[in-house]
């Protein structure tokens, strides 16, 4: 890709089938996986776009990162712990968690999907270890 198209993104756009994207395991997490569904890879400049599932069992512990995250709830319902509250969320639920915040998933109804919008930038995932593991 030239550098233009990775200042600009490409100048058509990019449709693609969201099932031709590859699934990645996420190590952090326990019955999880994600998708890049649009990323820098597109020609996207600013933000990316995963889509994370997780099954029964499923979940992530608390961690936080160095990027915000934006996420729109698909189906399912989860725990999910965002710095000292505890939400229980499900299919047409948003959310917003702040850089830096520590986080964490638990799957109450599987599968649980959502997507995910974030900035284009380093991030470091750090776990955060303070009693019981949440998941």
């Amino acid at each position: 890709m030239s550098e233009q198209a990775k200042v600009q993104g490409h100048a058509e756009g990019v449709v693609k089938p969201g099932e031709a994207v590859l699934w990645q395991d996420v190590s952090a997490g326990t019955a999880t996986q994600m998708q890049v569904l649009i990323g820098p890879e597109d020609g996207a400049p600013h933000f990316a776009m995963r889509r994370f599932i997780m099954e029964q069992g499923g979940g992530i512990p608390t961690h936080t990162n160095k990027v915000e995250h934006e996420q729109y709830v698909l189906c399912g319902r989860a725990e999910v712990g965002i710095g000292a509250k505890v939400h229980e969320v499900h299919g047409g639920d948003v959310l917003y968690i702040p850089a830096g915040a520590p986080h964490y998933y638990k799957v109450i109804e599987a599968p649980f999907e959502f997507l995910c919008m974030v900035p284009n930038a380093p991030d470091k995932i750090e776990m955060v270890v303070k009693g019981p593991i949440l998941c």
